[in-house]
C-alpha cells in the first residue's frame, strides 16, 4: 500500500494550517492577550481548546467518519443537509470569505493612504483584485499544496517569527493588568474559550477534509484508509503549527497591553506593538502578515464551498459555484468589519455548540454506535439551548440564568449532557420501523 512520504505529509499539514489561520486567527489571540494580561496564560488555555484542540478532533471525526453529510445523517438526512449548508455558507459568503477581504483590507492599506485618502474606492478596488487572484488560485483545488503549502505558508510563519523575535529582544514593559472579563482563572478559561468561537476553525474543520482529501489523492494516494490517515495526521500538524503561532500572538498581545494603557482588539494590539518595535517598517510587516494569512484561507474556504456545492447542487460546475462565491463574498464585505464581525457572534453562538457536540459523539462512536437517539436527542437539545441562550443575550433577559455555567456563556454544556444520557437510555425502547 503506497504511502504518503513525510515530505509531502508535511505540506499537506502546511497547507492545512494555512486555510485554518486567517483574519480571526490573527486578530483574536492578541486581542485576548491585550486584555488578559497577567492571565493571558489562563485564557489561552481556554482558546487552545476552542480554537485548536477542537478543530483537530473536527479533522479527525470527519476523517474517520467519511464527512460532514455523513456525520449530519446519524441526526437525521434533513438535519444534515440543513446542517450542512449552513456551516458552509457561514465559514464561506456570509461571513469567512468577506471578513479575510476587509481583515486585510483595514489593516494593509489605510496605514498607507493619506488623511484624506478616498477609502471607499480603495476598498472597492483592493476587494476585486483580492478575489481576482484568490478565484484565480481556487479554480485548481487539488494543486493548494504546491501554492499554499509549499510557497505561501512558509514565508507567513517566517514574517509571524520575525514580529516574536522583535518582542523577545524588546519585552517592552512586561504584561499589564487583566481586565474585568479575565480578572480570575476561571473566566479567562472561559472567555478564552468563548472568544475561540470567532476563528470558526471549529465548523471549518468539518468542512476542509474534501480539500485535503483532494490534495493527498492528488499526491498518487488512493487507498481509502491511507487518506484518512494521512489527513489526520495532517491535522495534528496543523494543530501543533496553529498552538505555536497562537502562543507567539498571545505573547506580542500581552506585551502590547502592558506598554499602551486601554486594552484594545487585537488588530490595534498588533499595529501598537509593530510600530514600537520596528517602527514605519512596522506597518509592511503587518500588513504582508494579513494579507497572505487571508488569501490563503480565502483561497481554502472558495475551494471546499465550491467542492461542496458542485457535489451537492450539480446545477453548476465547481468552476462556476467558486465564481459564484467569490463575487457573493466581494459584495458582503462591502458592508465592512465591524458590521461582519457584529453579525457572526450571534450565528457562531448557536452553531458552534452544535458542531461541537457533534464532534464530540463522533469520537464516542464505539461506545454509542448502536444507541440510535443518542445523537438525535443531544443535538436538538443542545441546538434548542444554544438558539435560547442566545436570544437570552441579544434581549438582556436572564431567564435561563439558572443552567449551569450560564454566567460563563456556556450554558448548553448542561442540556447537552442531558440529550447525551437521555438518549442514551431512550435507545432501549423498541424502535419503530
Amino acid at each position: 500500500m503506497e504511502r504518503l512520504s513525510r515530505r509531502d505529509l508535511f505540506l499537506v499539514g502546511f497547507t492545512l494550517f494555512s486555510m485554518f489561520f486567517g483574519a480571526g486567527n490573527l486578530i483574536f489571540p492578541p486581542g485576548i492577550a491585550a486584555q488578559a494580561g497577567s492571565m493571558t496564560w489562563f485564557a489561552m488555555v481556554g482558546l487552545a481548546v476552542s480554537a485548536v484542540g477542537l478543530p483537530v478532533l473536527g479533522v479527525v471525526a470527519v476523517a474517520r467518519t467519511g464527512g460532514l453529510v455523513t456525520l449530519g445523517n446519524r441526526v437525521h438526512p434533513l438535519f444534515s443537509r440543513v446542517f450542512t449548508v449552513v456551516a458552509y455558507l457561514a465559514i464561506g459568503p456570509c461571513l469567512a470569505i468577506p471578513r479575510t477581504a476587509t481583515t486585510s483590507f483595514e489593516m494593509a492599506i489605510p496605514p498607507f493612504a493619506g488623511e484624506n485618502a478616498p477609502l471607499n474606492l480603495y476598498q472597492l478596488l483592493y476587494l476585486v483584485v483580492f478575489f481576482a487572484l484568490a478565484l484565480l488560485v481556487a479554480l485548481r483545488p487539488e494543486k493548494l499544496t504546491d501554492r499554499l503549502g509549499k510557497v505561501l505558508c512558509p514565508i507567513l510563519i517566517a514574517l509571524i517569527l520575525v514580529t516574536f523575535a522583535g518582542c523577545l529582544l524588546n519585552p517592552l514593559e512586561g504584561y499589564g493588568p487583566p481586565t474585568s472579563h479575565y480578572n480570575t482563572a476561571v473566566k479567562a478559561v472561559a472567555t478564552g474559550f468563548l472568544q475561540g468561537y470567532q476563528t470558526m476553525d471549529t465548523i471549518a474543520a468539518l468542512v476542509f477534509g474534501i480539500i485535503i482529501s483532494l490534495n493527498i489523492r492528488a499526491r498518487g494516494i488512493q487507498d481509502e484508509r491511507e487518506v484518512v490517515s494521512s489527513t489526520v495526521q495532517a491535522g495534528l500538524i496543523a494543530g501543533v503549527l496553529l498552538l505555536a503561532i497562537y502562543s507567539m500572538l498571545a505573547h506580542i498581545g500581552a506585551l502590547s497591553g502592558g506598554a499602551f494603557p486601554e486594552p484594545t482588539d487585537g488588530a490595534q494590539a498588533l499595529t501598537n506593538l509593530v510600530a514600537a518595535l520596528f517602527g514605519p517598517m512596522g506597518n509592511l510587516l503587518l500588513a504582508a502578515i494579513f494579507i497572505i494569512a487571508c488569501f490563503n484561507v480565502c483561497v481554502g474556504l472558495i475551494s471546499s464551498c465550491g467542492e461542496y456545492f458542485s457535489e451537492t447542487f450539480p446545477l453548476l460546475s465547481y468552476r462556476q459555484w467558486a465564481v459564484v462565491f467569490a463575487v457573493v463574498s466581494a459584495l458582503i464585505a462591502n458592508i465592512g468589519l465591524t458590521q461582519i464581525l457584529t453579525l457572526s457572534v450571534p450565528v457562531l453562538n448557536i452553531i458552534y455548540p452544535v458542531a461541537i457536540v457533534l464532534i464530540l459523539l463522533a469520537l464516542l462512536q464505539r461506545w454509542i454506535e448502536d444507541r440510535w437517539l443518542v445523537y438525535p436527542v443531544t443535538v436538538l437539545l443542545t441546538g434548542v439551548a444554544s438558539l435560547l441562550l442566545e436570544l437570552e443575550r441579544l434581549t438582556f433577559s436572564d431567564a435561563l440564568s439558572f443552567l449551569p455555567l450560564s454566567d460563563l456563556g456556556l450554558g448548553w454544556v448542561c442540556p447537552a449532557l442531558v440529550g447525551l444520557v437521555l438518549g442514551y437510555f431512550l435507545s432501549f425502547l423498541p424502535r419503530k420501523n
